[in-house]
């Protein structure tokens, strides 16, 4: 009989919870998920009864109750954790590279490769004899791309390589040519024509790439054009090559956040030139490093035509260029010509070379440190600071206020008087470009290494090399949430709902409530602003926004923003006037801390402190405040 009791004890207990536990569609949920504890945990932890943010609750992780327990015991044993890594990936929903295996396969003639994915081409195309192989459409629209070209075209004779169209639209882009066309490759062409357009975020590696060639010309067309983020590397490329002719163009035009590395380029090379043309053109924040570029060449002409023209802040630095070369020229034209003030260091630049040699200039400006400068030989025209016969030079840009930067996007910068019924006023592409995650349970996440000190284990446990985008991505993440705070700021990165939810509390208090713009409706066009309310009766507030971090599973870098005022307002279609869309906008009614390049000031014309600035909250991004 008190058996009988008991058991029906548990089972009405059993009932409440799985009554309490249900999604946003009313169907209720197994207790013992992540996400069921996500919900009870939300219940305990915020104080009022409002309705609870679906769109924060359903990043909770998929895994049901049994992976749950599974993953929970393996992620006590990152060598188990590490093994299982791939069913972990795919039944957590995290982001997470393919393992590619060596491809043995072996091609005896011309291959053309037609809209392929992912692959390891390994010893692909040794001393092949003239001939021609295409990839077009190489891994187009591919999530997660990873390609590696491994000894390929080494020893070849005359062969051509063409690259049409490859790895379009790409997300989270990792390709590697590693010992590519390498060996006294006699004549032939390489052809990069529209490489890796539209990607986010890539990884793109070329190591010893064209070494030791002889009268080799390698064409670089559109290359990385309109991307997002991410990296470019080029090591030991053109070195001890003999007659080689290189040319780039259209390199990372139109890029966002981009980082070119050079290293080793055309050392020692013989004959031949360089040409880069429209390099970095109309680039947000670049990052570009030249390392012993052209030293010890024999190339008649190194020539940079049209060079970071009209980007946006970033950085260049050149080290050991064309230093101590035989004969040529080295000739930067339109160069720097800057939006907004980035910075570019020249570290032993033409030192070594002869009144013979020429070193050239035209259209100069940028904030800039030259050391080690060969200055008797060098030529400048249209300088933006004239005191050339320094050995450290710095000038200012000198600003073009008709500029237009495409950067700044219409409508991502605003004033507050902008929010008012029946404004029109354009809208950013406030669309989420990151790949889909999910969050970790808490229980997981805790047991898993989370900085850079333990970044070696992260990447044994991801399957991440030391040079991959996951290894990078990882890096990158880590070391932005190890970044001491700025004056003012409060901030945690948070690899839970539940840490997201402990750390907006302990600002803000339990009565609390976190928002989002309702969807990306209006994105990318003019909008009409509808019916507007302040967010605590529009007072100057406090609150946490919390945003997105790049890494295997949902991490968000979480801060308090003092001296906010918050707003929700109804976002129409300006034609038809039907309601498209729930905008959530914060307006920083204190500036005085933002850089004066801060692309806000460069929008709307003014400076820090000056004006406050406002934005929308962007898809997956949100801010919490007070509950009203």
């Amino acid at each position: 009989m008190h058996t009988n009791t008991l058991l029906f004890c548990i089972f009405l207990l059993f009932r409440v919870i799985v009554a309490g536990n249900r999604d946003n569609s009313g169907d209720s949920i197994n207790p013992f998920t992540p996400k069921a504890y996500l919900i009870r945990y939300w219940k305990k932890q915020i104080s009022n009864q409002l309705p609870k943010p679906w769109f924060l609750l359903n990043k909770a992780s998929p895994l049901n109750a049994a992976q749950f327990a599974t993953y929970s015991k393996l992620a006590g044993d990152q060598e188990s954790l590490s093994k299982e890594i791939s069913s972990f990936c795919s039944s957590a929903n995290l982001l997470c590279f393919p393992d590619i295996s060596s491809s043995l396969e072996k091609y005896g003639q011309d291959v053309q490769f037609s809209s392929y994915m992912s692959k390891n081409f390994t010893n692909y195309g040794s001393k092949l004899p003239r001939g021609f192989d295409s990839f077009k459409k190489y891994a187009e629209n591919d999530n997660l791309p990873v390609n590696s070209f491994r000894q390929y075209s080494r020893g070849g004779a005359g062969h051509d390589d063409k690259f049409s169209t490859y790895a379009p639209n790409g997300n989270v882009v990792d390709q590697s040519f590693n010992t590519y066309g390498t060996g006294l490759s006699a004549g032939g062409v390489s052809e990069f024509k529209n490489y890796a357009p539209n990607v986010n975020v890539p990884n793109l590696r070329f190591t010893t790439y064209s070494t030791e060639v002889a009268g080799r010309k390698q064409s670089f067309t559109s290359y990385t054009k309109d991307t997002n983020s991410g990296d470019q590397s080029f090591t030991s490329y053109g070195k001890n090559s003999n007659g080689a002719v290189n040319d780039f163009t259209s390199y990372a035009n139109n890029s966002n956040v981009i980082g070119s590395t050079f290293t080793n380029y055309g050392e020692s090379g013989n004959g031949g030139g360089n040409t880069f043309k429209s390099y970095g053109s109309n680039a947000n924040v670049p990052e570009n490093s030249f390392k012993n570029y052209g030293v010890d060449g024999n190339a008649p002409f190194e020539t940079f035509i049209n060079y970071r023209d009209k980007s946006n802040v970033g950085d260049d630095k050149f080290t050991s260029y064309v230093d101590d070369p035989n004969a040529g020229k080295a000739n930067f034209e339109n160069y720097g010509q800057s939006f907004g003030e980035g910075s570019d260091t020249f570290s032993k630049y033409g030192s070594g070379i002869t009144d013979a040699q020429t070193v050239g200039f035209k259209t100069y400006g940028v904030n800039t440190t030259f050391k080690e400068y060969g200055k008797t030989v060098v030529t400048f025209a249209d300088y933006k600071n004239k005191t050339i016969n320094q050995v450290s030079v710095s000038s200012s840009l000198v600003s073009d206020k008709n500029a237009k930067n495409k950067w700044i996007e219409p409508g991502k910068f605003f004033r507050e008087k902008m929010l008012k019924t029946g404004t029109i006023m354009p809208m950013p592409d406030i669309r989420d470009k990151m790949p889909k995650r999910s969050f970790l349970p808490r229980v997981i996440a805790s047991k898993l290494p989370f900085s850079t000190s333990k970044i070696s284990d992260l990447k044994t446990i991801f399957h991440a090399r030391d040079d991959s985008q996951m290894g990078k991505m990882m890096s990158d993440a880590l070391t932005e949430c190890e970044r001491s705070p700025s004056a003012g700021e409060t901030k945690r990165c948070v690899n839970s709902v539940e840490d997201m939810i402990d750390f907006s509390t302990s600002v803000l208090g339990r009565d609390v409530v976190v928002r989002t713009t309702e969807n990306t409706k209006g994105s990318k066009g003019n909008i009409m602003i509808g019916s507007v309310k302040g967010i605590n009766g529009g007072k100057v507030t406090k609150s946490v926004s919390c945003h997105q971090s790049l890494f295997p599973y949902l991490v968000y870098y979480c801060h308090s923003v003092p001296k906010v005022r918050v707003y929700e307002a109804d976002i129409l279609d300006p034609n038809s006037k039907a309601k498209i869309n729930h905008g959530i906008a914060i307006c920083h009614v204190d500036t005085s801390s933002w850089g004066a390049n801060h692309g806000a000031f460069i929008a709307l014309g003014s400076g820090p402190g000056k004006i406050e600035v406002c934005h929308w909250i962007f898809e997956n991004d949100m801010t919490w405040a007070l509950a009203d």
